[in-house]
C-alpha cells in the first residue's frame, strides 16, 4: 500500500519555526498547507485550499490539524467529496471557537461541525490546553468518532509546551496509519 502524503493543517496564525508541525515538515518532509491569510482566516477559504491539495495529491494522504485546523477538517469532511483518499486525521489541541473570545478573535467558525467524520482520526488535547478546556476537546473527538488521548498538561501542544520534535506524536500518527 502506497504511503500517505502527510499535509500539515496549522491553526490561526500558523505554525512558528519551533512548532513540532515545522519541525515535521523540516524532518520528514511532510506538505504544510498554505492558507492565504493566517491572521484572518475565514472558513470558506481555508477549506477550498485543503480540497485543492488533497485533490492534487498524487495518491493517499493523512491530515495532521493543530488547533483551528482540527475544526477545519470537520468543516471541510461534509463538504468535500475527496474524503476516500484520506487515510487517517491526527487533531491535536482543538480551539473552542464557540468560546465567546474566540468567537469573535476568529469569526465565522461557529458553530463547529459535529458531524463524524469519514475516516480514521485520533485527537490528542491537554488538560490544560487555555483555548479548549478538556471536556471540550472530549466532546468533539467523540462527536467526530475520534479516539481521545489525554496528553496531560502540555498546555496548547504548541512551541511553548517545550516538545520539540515530538516523537510521541509522530509515533501516535504512524500507528494510527498502521492501524487503517
Amino acid at each position: 500500500m502506497t504511503s500517505p502524503q502527510i499535509l500539515l493543517l496549522p491553526g490561526w496564525q500558523n505554525s512558528d519555526p519551533d512548532h513540532w508541525q515545522s519541525r515535521w515538515e523540516a524532518i520528514y518532509g511532510d506538505h504544510r498547507v498554505e492558507q492565504h491569510d493566517w491572521m484572518r482566516p475565514l472558513r470558506g477559504d481555508w477549506s477550498a485550499r485543503l480540497e485543492e491539495e488533497v485533490i492534487a495529491a498524487p495518491g493517499p494522504v493523512a491530515l495532521v490539524a493543530h488547533s483551528l485546523g482540527c475544526i477545519l477538517v470537520a468543516a471541510w469532511a461534509v463538504h468535500t467529496r475527496h474524503a476516500g483518499k484520506v487515510r487517517g486525521a491526527l487533531l491535536v489541541a482543538p480551539g473552542d471557537v464557540e468560546r465567546d473570545d474566540l468567537r469573535q478573535m476568529i469569526p465565522g467558525w461557529s458553530p463547529i461541525v459535529r458531524q463524524p467524520l469519514p475516516f480514521p482520526a485520533r485527537m490528542i488535547a491537554a488538560n490544560n490546553d487555555p483555548y479548549c478546556v478538556a471536556e471540550r476537546s472530549r466532546e468533539m473527538a467523540r462527536d467526530w468518532g475520534a479516539s481521545y488521548i489525554d496528553a496531560g498538561a502540555r498546555g496548547h501542544i504548541n512551541s511553548e509546551s517545550g516538545l520539540g520534535d515530538w516523537p510521541e506524536g509522530r509515533k501516535l500518527l504512524t500507528d494510527l496509519l498502521k492501524e487503517h
